[in-house]
């Protein structure tokens, strides 16, 4: 994982956590959607990470 998507990952507990916490109920479905946005950026983030990654890999095989 990568300092970005450690961060947006911390980004979403912290979320979580508010939310738990919270008495209002647009203040915790505020927080809940921050939550997943935050998820959502994490796993486009690792995916293209993961594909920049096979990519790379498979250019380097065809110079050895």
């Amino acid at each position: 994982m990568s300092a970005m998507s450690d961060h947006y990952l911390a980004r979403a507990a912290d979320c979580a956590a508010e939310a738990s916490t919270s008495t209002l109920a647009n203040v915790r479905d505020r927080l809940l959607r921050s939550e997943q946005a935050w998820r959502a950026m994490a796993e486009q983030l690792l995916r293209t990470e993961r594909l920049r990654n096979a990519r790379t890999a498979g250019a380097t095989d065809g110079l050895a």
